[in-house]
């Protein structure tokens, strides 16, 4: 009786003990999937992150197929090349259509703007309005400048500022884009103005990163805070 009792004892303990090893392999092994479901979806979300601020539309089927193709080292309906020309098309189009886009609407915030009182635009199309007055230089050409400044679009995104770490840019006014050079040369010491750039004079037909499209009209509020002139190196001492 006490031998069964055992047997039964040792079945137990042995069915227990292999449970709790079943288990765990269960639970490590379902872990590892939801790590690996986390990171796919993690992945997604950052590639459509980056896509979604291209304006295109997505077939999802065809988009996962694609992925799963070149994932899984299956046959792709397009070699490399053909796929990069079908996105360059695909892009340019894009481009062509925001940048007249653009520059409707730029064109029509510069005519409008322009009729405000105190705002004066020069022959190049660059459009100036003083904020406070300074009473020092004005810099040239080659000067280098201590500036503090907010840049933005005409609907208010600002897309680089010095104010965010307190710490003004020193900027030289000949290693700049045109409404920046022929702006500041406008400004006196102690001045703070504001800039409007038509396209010509800021980023052109290209734009300038996600925030800057094609053909855009951007502002800048610019504090002009010193010219900074560098002594003359006298090298034949």
């Amino acid at each position: 009786m006490k031998r069964i009792f055992y047997f039964f004892l040792l079945v137990f303990f042995l069915s227990g003990a292999t449970g709790t090893v079943y288990a765990s392999g269960i639970a490590e092994a379902a872990e590892k999937q939801n790590e690996k479901t986390d990171l796919s979806y993690a992945f997604g979300m950052m590639i459509a992150m980056d896509l979604t601020d291209i304006g295109l539309e997505f077939n999802y089927d065809s988009f996962t197929k694609g992925f799963r193709d070149v994932m899984e080292d299956q046959p792709t309906r397009f070699s490399p090349d053909e796929a990069m020309n079908r996105i360059g098309v695909a892009m340019d189009a894009i481009q062509s259509e925001l940048g007249e886009r653009n520059r409707a609407e730029g064109e029509a915030f510069l005519s409008q703007n322009g009729r405000r009182p105190g705002v004066i635009t020069t022959p190049s199309g660059l459009q100036y309005e003083l904020i406070t007055e300074g009473d020092g230089d004005r810099p040239v050409i080659a000067d280098t400048v201590l500036v503090h400044y907010i840049g933005a679009t005409i609907d208010g995104n600002i897309f680089d500022t010095t104010h965010d770490d307190g710490m003004p840019m020193e900027i030289p006014l000949d290693m700049v884009i045109p409404g920046w050079s022929e702006g500041l040369r406008m400004m006196r010491e102690g001045e703070k103005a504001l800039l409007y750039l038509p396209p010509s004079l800021a980023y052109g037909e290209w734009g300038a990163g996600p925030m800057i499209g094609p053909n855009s009209v951007i502002v800048f509020e610019v504090e002009l805070i010193a010219i900074i002139r560098y002594p003359e190196l006298d090298l034949e001492e």
